[in-house]
């Protein structure tokens, strides 16, 4: 129960600060600022905690690159200017960046889901983190690792195609909601593919062990 409170109370906590709070900055600032002004004061609060927590973490690895490079894009979407539909599809080529990212690490054979695992690992346990590596000399392995890398690219580059299409289609207020709601429904459609897949090749593994 308490791991449940722990993790319901980040989730609330993401909520606000990635929902609540723009939508808020962006219709209090709107008035006085115009859309475009409003729609950069409503960024300030996603960069800044993403700021926070990577500064929180105090640790360079793949996993802290990767979200300090989304930090970096987010800054560079945030400072570009332009009309206010040019400005939401900058923010959105993020996601694309690293959709593409993920496929061009599959294609050179470095798939990018094993350096975060690895990464991951390490934050908990050098031994787990030298167990993992031993892995990628299974050649079942490398084959799963390019494959959950694969539908992770594919998936955040259908993610930020859709989210191009509500910028088209929806109010810049409802888009302020509705966005990243629909990440979050993304991210958590692929952690749940990765656990099934994941699982899925455990009992196969397991299967063939005991034959």
């Amino acid at each position: 129960m308490k791991v449940v409170r722990q993790r319901a109370g980040g989730v609330a906590i993401e909520i606000a600060i990635n929902v609540v709070l723009p939508y808020v900055a962006y219709t209090l600032a709107r008035p006085t600022y115009g859309d475009v002004g409003a729609l950069l004061i409503s960024m300030i609060p996603p960069l800044v905690w993403s700021l926070v927590e990577f500064v929180r973490k105090r640790r360079i690895d793949a996993l802290s690159l990767f979200i300090l490079a989304g930090i970096a894009l987010s800054l560079l979407a945030f400072a570009g200017g332009g009309s206010v539909r040019f400005l939401q599809l900058r923010e959105n080529l993020v996601t694309g960046a690293f959709g593409l990212a993920f496929l061009i690490s599959a294609a050179i054979g470095r798939p990018l889901i094993f350096e975060l695992a690895r990464a991951s690992m390490r934050r908990e346990s050098a031994a787990k983190a030298e167990s993992f590596e031993r892995l990628q000399e299974n050649a079942g392995v490398r084959r799963s690792m390019t494959l959950m890398t694969i539908v992770w690219g594919a998936g955040l580059l259908a993610q930020t195609a859709l989210a191009c299409v509500l910028v088209f289609t929806m109010s810049i207020g409802a888009y302020l909601i509705v966005s990243p709601i629909v990440g979050y429904a993304g991210i958590g459609l692929l952690a749940l593919w990765t656990f099934w897949y994941v699982e899925r090749r455990k009992r196969i593994a397991a299967a063939r062990a005991q034959r």
